[in-house]
């Protein structure tokens, strides 16, 4: 798939910060035209939020399920919301909450030699028990390839080694990451 344009990546940036800014600050879901162009193809993406620095939220789609800006909606909005990590988004966090967003390819398995750190996201699979971890992540904290698998079974809530299983699957994609980290945000109280 083509990279997106920057035109895409600030319009895919412009929903998400509006669609959290009228889900937490107006308990509704925003009006936005259909998607055209690459932000109409079905795609899987993670949205990431950031405020004063620290993890905020965290949610994606690995499934292809809908159009990417529609992706990109509902995972901006479960970020805020539904993170059980985290208690939801306030209003007031809106305006100072920097926005990421991982597009990402399809996954294929992957032996654990082939994986690259800072190119590959990991998705570890056993039986019912699924963890994926973005490619910065391993970039973030430094990971070996085999502390990448590792944290990668263990949010799956496997041990440590459960990548060396036979029945365990690995599968890695790429992702293109994106933030509104020194642009311009909207403001949550000039949304209407």
């Amino acid at each position: 798939m083509s990279p997106l344009s920057s035109d895409d990546r600030r319009a895919l940036l412009d929903v998400a910060r509006r669609a959290i800014v009228e889900a937490v600050s107006h308990d509704r879901l925003p009006d936005f035209a259909p998607p055209a162009g690459a932000l109409a193809e079905p795609r899987a993406a993670f949205v990431t939020l950031h405020c004063r620095g620290r993890l905020r939220g965290c949610i994606g789609r690995v499934e292809p399920e809908y159009a990417l800006a529609e992706t990109v909606v509902r995972c901006a909005i479960s970020a805020a919301r539904d993170d059980p990590r985290f208690p939801g988004v306030e209003s007031e966090e809106v305006g100072e909450m920097e926005i990421e967003i991982s597009v990402l390819s399809p996954l294929e398995r992957t032996p654990p030699e082939e994986i690259e750190l800072g190119r590959h996201g990991l998705m570890i699979v056993q039986g019912a028990r699924r963890g994926l971890l973005l490619p910065q992540v391993a970039v973030e904290h430094k990971f070996t390839r085999e502390r990448f698998l590792e944290a990668t079974c263990e949010k799956a809530g496997l041990a440590p080694d459960a990548w060396k299983d036979p029945a365990t699957q690995i599968l890695s994609f790429t992702a293109e990451v994106f933030s509104d980290s020194g642009s311009t945000k909207l403001d949550p109280r000039s949304a209407s």
